[in-house]
């Protein structure tokens, strides 16, 4: 069974993605990093000025399942699929680096930001910091390598845990945010609005 395996050449092109996505977002006027002025490695809080702002919070999960969730496509997509030949699976990581890229951009944009204000659990949400989102990519990098080296059940498994714990923890997760701002749900909305990470 194939995998996508990348190579030097494919591993600079996801570096290269990367930094036109931070030059990208500082053109947006992102902030560099928290405008609190330091860098936390981790942050807890999911409705205050430092979300989404540092190198990991509630939402690295996510991240990391979105690494997963596209090598799925990739495999699915080079392999299953034999699409662009037999060396085209090395393409897996620029392909999942160029999708999280281009989310991190729209997740940033004015129109999704308040999106995120009005129907997710993210109500003080005021998007990221070019450092938090860089990261975000990495996270996600480090999903997609999991996927790549873990059997499918425990990669699976690994993505079931990790919103089960965040959806417990901040009432939020992947699964929550996809459905929230995509088709919002006034009883998730209340159920999220009476508990979670202050």
């Amino acid at each position: 069974m194939g995998k996508l395996v990348p190579n030097r050449r494919t591993i600079l092109v996801s570096l290269g993605i990367t930094i036109v996505t931070v030059v990208v977002l500082l053109a947006m006027n992102r902030p560099p990093i928290c405008e609190c002025g330091y860098v936390k490695v981790w942050h807890g809080q999911i409705n205050d000025a430092g979300n989404s702002q540092h190198i990991t919070d509630w939402y690295t999960p996510s991240h990391i399942i979105h690494g997963m969730l596209f090598y799925a496509l990739g495999w699915w997509l080079f392999v299953r699929r034999e699409f662009g030949g037999e060396n085209a699976a090395r393409w897996g990581l620029p392909l999942a680096v160029f999708l999280e890229a281009a989310w991190e951009i729209l997740e940033n944009t004015e129109m999704v930001i308040n999106r995120f204000r009005s129907v997710t659990a993210n109500f003080g949400y005021s998007g990221d910091s070019v450092l938090n989102s860089a990261a975000d990519i990495g996270w996600m990098a480090f999903g997609f390598w999991l996927a790549l080296r873990l059997p499918v059940k425990v990669t699976v498994a690994l993505a079931i845990i990790g919103e089960l714990v965040a959806a417990y923890v901040v009432r939020d997760g992947l699964t929550l945010n996809v459905i929230m701002l995509l088709f919002p749900i006034e009883a998730i909305a209340e159920w999220q609005a009476e508990g979670g990470v202050e």
